[in-house]
């Protein structure tokens, strides 16, 4: 008997010694690289859209693009890695309306007009909501009947003035998007 809680004894010192070596991080090679694709490659709306030129042209920095069809209207999203906001959308559907019911039927209330952009544009900005804050939306529609909305969302917090800043910048943005191949 005394023989067999030795061998144990022995058994569970060892099996010990295995779960602390276990524990222990090993060296697996190199760290795996992480890639980032481009937002064009979500596809979609997507494809209108790259982080470098947005950084430039708004002054954010997004890593995470996702694009989606619903029906005839194509969407993008871009997001930074961690959080929800800011958050960048763009959506684009083919339209038969002229520039008279754009104005009449898509321009929301307190929308103002924009010039050099498409047949016919405004922006507009609202106020903070309780899980986002301000923001700001260009929509206009362009030469080959499509209605676009670029429609920035700030972070919970940000007052309609950062939305009315930007503004500028994001009309900027649009005719990029309005110039390329939509």
């Amino acid at each position: 008997m005394r023989g067999r809680v030795c061998l144990i004894g022995v058994g569970l010192l060892v099996l010990a010694g295995c779960a602390e070596e276990a524990d222990t991080p090993q060296p697996v090679g190199p760290a795996p690289k992480v890639v980032r694709l481009p937002a064009s490659a979500a596809g979609g709306a997507c494809r209108l859209l790259e982080y470098p030129a947005v950084e430039e042209a708004i002054g954010t920095r997004f890593e995470v693009a996702a694009a989606s069809r619903h029906g005839r209207t194509d969407t993008c999203v871009l997001r930074g890695e961690a959080e929800a906001r800011p958050e960048l959308a763009l959506s684009v559907t083919p339209t038969t309306a002229d520039a008279a019911i754009f104005t009449d039927e898509v321009v929301p209330s307190g929308g103002k007009t924009v010039k050099g952009l498409g047949k016919a544009a405004y922006r507009s900005t609202t106020a903070p909501a309780k899980s986002a804050g301000s923001a700001i939306e260009v929509g206009w529609l362009t030469g080959n009947g499509r209605l676009v909305s670029l429609r920035f969302t700030f972070p919970a917090g940000q007052e309609q003035a950062e939305a009315d800043a930007l503004a500028p910048k994001m009309i900027d943005l649009a005719k990029k998007i309005d110039a390329s191949s939509l």
